[in-house]
């Protein structure tokens, strides 16, 4: 989908919003929206897009950069009323509801388009039922921000979990994310963001793993001599609004701000699989080997130490196998 293309969608999506809210033309409600994304990211542009199909029906304050809520406690922020729109982590609706972890373990998404075919789905409704009635948020659908990715030093070549046995791979601190790196068959090694680019080059790590867009904003690639496609874990975010600012409109109502919405985050995740596609070309260019492994082996090991751990404890039974087979 290219900007031309989703903003006519808008145009059009506009006139159908317009005309399912002229009871509120004349006092339109303010919806504050809060982000920690800067206003340089694609998902600033998703905003702007909905903001402007909205406008005649609704005023969307954006926020962005964490200047009105830190990261963490946007959800709080829309529990207490302090808040009508966020970019909401699903590591934080699983802090609330623990059955929502499954939904940020590794491999369970194999891409962006099984992502949205999980919460168009009837699996997908229950678990946005949860958030609903638990936590009083309503989730307009998940925004795409990339996959992360595997990059490494030296040629040894990765094909299956077994080939990464031995390497010293950095992974964010916290046990979650040690698991994700155990998962994967390698050796994970706590290490600060910041003191990656000196691991890789010292040889302190043997590989980091992130999404292609911060391999080139922390220019690792420059001491990096492949990228093992692994798209281990999909990244997302929720686009989410207050129950209470959702049951204020009617049926018809929230028809058409879903399906402003829709268009928006339809645009953002293009637009996010195009850089993507974008910096697998700039990093074969600069000479790093990319290639994909054997996702299906990458996926069965993975989910099985997922389903025998104590992580899994709280999964809705059966919920892995109906997701797989979206």
């Amino acid at each position: 989908m290219t900007i031309s293309l989703s903003r006519r969608a808008l145009m059009v999506g506009g006139l159908l919003l317009a005309a399912a809210f002229p009871a509120m033309a004349q006092d339109k409600p303010v919806l504050r929206f809060s982000a920690v994304f800067s206003e340089q990211d694609i998902r600033a542009e998703m905003m702007n897009l909905l903001t402007s199909q909205v406008a005649e029906a609704a005023t969307i304050e954006t926020y962005l950069g964490g200047n009105l809520f830190k990261q963490g406690t946007e959800l709080v922020a829309l529990q207490r009323g302090n808040l009508e729109m966020g970019n909401i982590a699903p590591q934080d609706v699983s802090n609330q509801i623990p059955a929502w972890s499954v939904l940020t373990s590794a491999y369970l998404f194999r891409d962006a388009a099984h992502l949205r075919a999980f919460f168009d789905s009837e699996v997908g409704a229950e678990f946005k039922q949860m958030a609903e009635d638990q936590l009083g948020i309503h989730i307009l659908g998940p925004t795409y921000f990339g996959a992360r990715q595997v990059g490494l030093r030296g040629d040894k070549k990765i094909s299956t979990p077994a080939d990464m046995a031995g390497i010293k791979l950095r992974m964010p601190g916290g046990d979650a994310w040690q698991f994700l790196g155990t998962a994967l068959g390698a050796n994970p090694t706590p290490m600060a963001y910041a003191e990656v680019y000196t691991g890789l080059q010292t040889g302190a790590i043997d590989g980091q793993d992130n999404p292609l867009p911060n391999v080139e904003n922390m220019k690792f690639y420059e001491v990096m001599d492949q990228i093992v496609l692994t798209s281990h874990l999909v990244g997302y975010d929720l686009l989410v609004i207050s129950k209470t600012a959702w049951d204020a409109m009617s049926p018809e109502q929230q028809e058409a701000f879903q399906a402003a919405a829709d268009v928006a985050i339809d645009f953002s995740q293009e637009e996010h699989l195009k850089r993507e596609a974008e910096l697998v070309e700039r990093f074969k260019s600069a000479g790093l080997d990319v290639y994909e492994p054997d996702l299906d082996a990458f996926r069965s090991h993975a989910q099985q130490m997922y389903l025998d751990s104590d992580l899994a404890s709280d999964w809705p039974e059966g919920v892995v196998d109906r997701i797989n087979g979206l």
